[in-house]
């Protein structure tokens, strides 16, 4: 770790103040705070209050202050691996994307912390059909960063140091 990962840092706080402000808008601003709140803002696109007390695909739901302050423990350390991993990171492109899941994972942690549930309300759908789920900002930038991450992993390969020594020893000549 030679220095620290500013634009995994931008990213994680980008993230973090747009999802907190987004769910600001959403139950503030618009006044969608109950479940039979919504708005159809396209066909295609409604803002949807949800109050999710589980993870993703409704999993471990937290039906009492017990376990939802063991998934805030639980996304904490998640969070805090992420954190490490971050620092420890040399590429850019990672360090943004591990910001983004970092800055998305805090803003539904402090959800959890404050509200006791996380604030869900983006719902695309297809006539009757939804292939998501209701989700935030947070999810989103989660999901994205998985998805950075596990692409990169499988598509983009370093040159093994031993081939890159070679290479520009062979230049050099």
């Amino acid at each position: 770790m030679s220095r620290l990962p500013v634009a995994g840092f931008a990213a994680a706080a980008v993230l973090f103040i747009a999802d907190q402000a987004a769910k600001y808008g959403v139950t503030q601003v618009l006044g969608l705070d109950e479940l039979t709140n919504a708005r159809e803002i396209t066909p295609f696109f409604n803002l949807q209050f949800v109050a999710n007390r589980g993870v993703s695909l409704g999993l471990l739901h937290a039906s009492n202050d017990t376990s939802r302050w063991l998934l805030v423990a639980m996304t904490g350390l998640i969070a805090l691996g992420v954190l490490v991993w971050m620092l420890r990171e040399p590429k850019r492109i990672e360090q943004i994307a591990l910001g983004c899941v970092f800055g998305g994972a805090l803003g539904n942690i402090l959800d959890r912390m404050r509200l006791g549930y996380v604030v869900d309300f983006a719902d695309f759908h297809i006539g009757a059909w939804q292939p998501f789920l209701v989700f935030n900002v947070a999810d989103a930038a989660i999901t994205v960063g998985v998805l950075v991450l596990f692409v990169r992993a499988l598509l983009v390969r370093d040159k093994p140091r031993a081939e890159r020594a070679s290479v520009e020893n062979s230049g050099n000549a």
